[in-house]
């Protein structure tokens, strides 16, 4: 089979870019997922993230695991990755958060034209159906439906005051370019009559409507196995699928869309990396990239839990069950209950220093008990609070742990390499704690878990975090672009060295937002449409 672009990965930017090159009727399209179709009722009900975010059964859920971090006392991290098509927009909480304004400028600085805040600010526009309408840095027409919670929880709203009685300031937008506040994320969410409440990932957004489309050719369960190539010019993907396989031809590009893990992998094995990593493995080298699978960045999260007499949220029990039941009813009804949340339902980006120039740390308030990314339950009510700090001096790598393409690559984020990280996630700790501990959380508050407790030294609070902080899945930057002798990509995202392909996904993130990745992911692909169409000289064609 041969067609003008061949996609690999039908995650978030894989399904923008499928879509919006095949708005082109004179340019055939080809897109390759390994997972499903992404549209089963644990992706559409976003409470259904429940099921598949643990890994269990590896439902739409690669379900990877780290090296052992010697940063987290030796332990293997979790990294949950969406498999299907929507990729991780179908297993995260929908949260849209596009950053601060300086990572984008931040790109700009480093050797990226194009990619400053108000270059890219189109870009985010373009892509969002704002339930609240277009303005001078939203849409209002775009694919991907963005809405505000629908029905967020009493203690969310109680979170928020205590932040405020902690005189951290309330913000109504967390995406106008400065994010510092408090308040409820919007959510990645269906607000029209007829799918409203339902989760909007990328591919229910852009491109599950336009499947029937003539020049577009989606292909699912087909895991790609290595890139063609005809000297230093892709041309093409072998891939397998029910175990047999296959080829299919690009004349014009091919266009990697695996996402920060498997984008690098597949180079590596087609050849393209340090020489030195192909070489442990056997595999021939066709261009050296030394930057593959380097940069590696990615957001550790550290988890504050308590009981609560509350049962208005998400528990574990007979109670909760029953209660639950009545919230399915009501979300087939209208959409709402509990079976519509995002579960990270209250917000917070914060300074630690009140003379940083923006926030460093992250805040997700959640309406349950999280323990081991839900992997470890506990009965009854309660609640939980994420912290994070947003801009990691850590970096890690993301390399072959054997030739076979059907295995896992070796993930190593190096977690709390840097000492700084460590630093600012304790400083974080305690200024979420200090929220917690505030007037207006004091009627939900029991017990705390996993024995936090006042008076605690530095030393006793890295303790902790070195035994339970995990990734809260915001890996990005093992295909950085750039122009120094590390980057992997050019500013137009096209490979460094070769002809016909590009990488568009998180990997090319020369360095980690402030905040949730998938917007900024959903725009760089938005971003690169642009480009592939103006290098084929279509974009008059395109509305």
């Amino acid at each position: 089979m041969e067609f003008d672009y061949v996609i690999v990965g039908g995650g978030s930017a894989g399904s923008v870019l499928a879509a919006r090159l095949s708005e082109d009727p004179s340019a055939s399209v080809c897109l390759l997922e390994a997972g499903g179709a992404g549209k089963h009722i644990l992706i559409r009900a976003p409470a259904g993230v429940v099921a598949m975010l643990p890994g269990y059964g590896k439902i739409s859920n690669w379900a990877y695991q780290t090296v052992p971090q010697a940063g987290l006392n030796g332990r293997r991290g979790y990294q949950p990755r969406g498999k299907a098509l929507g990729g991780s927009s179908a297993i995260n909480a929908m949260l849209y958060v596009r950053g601060h304004r300086s990572d984008y400028d931040g790109w700009a600085d480093l050797g990226c034209d194009g990619w400053s805040w108000d270059e890219v600010l189109p870009y985010f526009r373009r892509a969002e159906n704002n339930e609240n309408g277009a303005d001078a840095v939203h849409g209002g027409a775009g694919p991907l439906q963005v809405s505000d919670q629908k029905d967020p929880r009493p203690i969310s709203r109680a979170f928020v005051e205590a932040a405020t009685e902690m005189q951290h300031r309330r913000s109504a937008d967390f995406n106008r370019g400065d994010n510092e506040g408090v308040g409820l994320y919007q959510v990645t969410q269906f607000h029209d009559p007829a799918r409203n409440g339902e989760r909007c990932s990328a591919a229910a957004g852009y491109l599950h409507p336009v499947m029937d489309r003539p020049n577009l050719t989606v292909i699912t369960r087909a895991h790609a196995t290595r890139i063609l190539f005809e000297g230093k010019r892709a041309t093409g993907i072998l891939y397998r699928q029910r175990r047999q396989e296959k080829a299919v031809t690009a004349r014009r590009e091919v266009l990697l869309c695996g996402g920060t893990f498997n984008s690098p992998q597949l180079l590596q094995l087609s050849g393209v990396g340090a020489a030195d990593d192909l070489r442990l493995h056997g595999i021939d080298l066709v261009h050296e990239l030394p930057g593959v699978g380097r940069n590696l960045q990615d957001h550790l999260d550290f988890i504050l839990s308590s009981k609560s007499r509350d049962t208005d949220n998400f528990g574990i029990g007979v109670g909760a069950s029953l209660a639950m039941l009545k919230h399915i009813l009501r979300w087939r009804r209208d959409g709402g209950g509990m079976v519509a949340t995002p579960f990270a339902e209250g917000a917070g980006f914060l300074k630690t220093d009140p003379g940083l120039d923006r926030p460093d740390i992250q805040l997700h308030f959640v309406i349950s008990i999280v323990d081991d990314h839900a992997r470890k339950l506990h009965l009854g009510h309660g609640f939980s609070c994420h912290v994070c700090a947003l801009r990691p001096f850590s970096r890690g790598s993301v390399t072959l742990a054997s030739d076979d393409p059907l295995a896992a690559p070796a993930i190593d984020p190096q977690f709390l390499s840097d000492p700084r990280d460590l630093q600012t996630t304790i400083k974080g700790a305690k200024m979420a704690r200090a929220i917690l501990q505030a007037p207006a959380m004091a009627p939900y508050q029991e017990k705390e878990l996993f024995g936090i407790r006042d008076g605690m030294s530095d030393a006793q609070w890295e303790s902790h975090i070195r035994a339970r902080a995990d990734t809260i899945y915001h890996p990005v930057g093992t295909c950085k672009m750039g122009v120094d002798e590390m980057a992997v990509v050019d500013p137009q995202l096209r490979l460094r060295g070769m002809q016909g392909l590009r990488v568009v996904d998180a990997s090319v993130m020369p360095t980690l937002t402030g905040g949730n990745t998938n917007a900024p992911t959903i725009m760089i692909a938005e971003r690169a449409a642009d480009m592939i169409r103006a290098e084929a000289g279509r974009v008059d064609q395109i509305a």
